[in-house]
């Protein structure tokens, strides 16, 4: 996303906030990116979320949306841009050593996880779009629900066999979990596991860091790089007449209700409200939080062209207009004249986008 300079590969200020204004759905994690919050100083003290929404199942045929979150049982801390710059300059891997050592010295990071649960068809009656990656879900609607802790209590023997060659798929699931319409988690099906197919192999299944734990019985069969015994003298096709690689109907996923045509969607066209949620978060902060965001913001933009300043300005101001006032302030241009420049955007008026009026 920091949409990196095709020619000199270097990011580039420019291409990074161009693509980002133009996304005023992104207005929510970029006012994240650039607060306080922004530079972790460790893994370990950070939350996890999953974001997309997935969904559960059960034996009823019931489904229920979800989104999974893992809070750091460390607290959170973080780096301004001033200790990120001297940490650098000192040790390029300090996260890695960070989490590395904490797990040898046997004080080992937990998280937390939780879910929030949304019954299926209340999905169709929320004010915001329930699969749209760039919302979350108030709290007070579907409040956490804890599930349990997860521990990282012990680090790889070998980093390449063990971190390297592990192969994650959000497509990897087991029944009684599901995906949903969410855009973005749909191309990530199959593109995350396709990365991995060409990057280690049709059978990286059968590498140890990813094996299964129990015996599998599929008809995942032959291929570059198998190292079992490919199910021997097994049967290879199904329906047979030797109880061999029966379907097993109880393990399917309800069926998904659908409305409307079916074609390509804009969440635009849907839930154009952008500026709801980031304007309560900008509102929460304190003067010194809201301080910080001015100014990591300003000098994140760099030497990105004016009128993108501008923009951005503008996309603030439609959060709330004190956000816009300070990060104008930030960046020494002037607000009256940022709020009055959309004509003079190159991408006035272009229906692809959904840019603030």
């Amino acid at each position: 996303t920091v949409k990196r300079d095709p020619r000199t590969n270097m990011r580039s200020a420019t291409h990074n906030w161009d693509y980002w204004t133009l996304l005023p759905e992104a207005l929510h994690q970029i006012t994240i990116v650039m607060s306080e919050r922004g530079i972790p100083a460790s893994y370990r003290h950070m939350h996890g979320f999953g974001s997309h929404t997935y969904s559960f199942w059960n034996a009823k045929g019931e489904r229920f949306w979800v989104k999974f979150h893992f809070k750091t049982q460390q607290g959170i801390k973080n780096l301004t841009d001033a200790e990120a710059e001297a940490l650098i300059g000192r040790d390029r891997e300090s996260h890695q050593r960070d989490l590395y050592e904490a797990i040898a010295r046997g004080d080992f990071p937990k998280w937390t996880m939780y879910v929030q649960v949304m019954p299926e068809l209340d999905a169709d009656k929320v004010a915001y779009h329930p699969f749209d990656l760039t919302k979350i879900w108030p709290h007070a609607d579907y409040p956490l629900i804890e599930v349990g802790e997860f521990v990282l209590n012990k680090n790889p023997e070998n980093f390449f066999a063990d971190v390297e060659q592990s192969a994650f798929a959000p497509s990897n699931l087991v029944p009684g979990i599901g995906v949903s319409p969410d855009r973005m988690l749909q191309a990530r099906l199959t593109n995350y596991a396709d990365a991995q197919r060409y990057r280690l192999g049709t059978n990286h299944h059968q590498i140890p860091v990813n094996a299964a734990r129990c015996p599998v019985h599929s008809n995942h069969r032959d291929g570059m790089g198998r190292v079992d015994g490919n199910y021997g003298g097994a049967l290879h096709y199904e329906p047979n007449s030797f109880g061999q690689w029966q379907a097993q109907p109880q393990f399917a996923e309800p069926p998904l209700r659908l409305s409307g045509d079916a074609q390509h969607f804009r969440f635009h066209e849907d839930d154009a409200n952008y500026f709801e949620q980031p304007r309560k978060l900008f509102q929460l902060m304190s003067d010194a939080q809201k301080q910080a965001l001015f100014g990591n913001t300003a000098r994140a933009m760099g030497d990105a062209p004016e009128f993108v300043k501008q923009r951005h300005i503008r996309n603030c101001h439609a959060a709330d207009p004190a956000y816009a006032a300070g990060v104008a302030q930030a960046l020494g241009l002037d607000l009256q004249k940022a709020l009055a420049s959309q004509k003079d955007d190159p991408m006035f008026g272009n229906p692809l986008v959904a840019l603030p009026v």
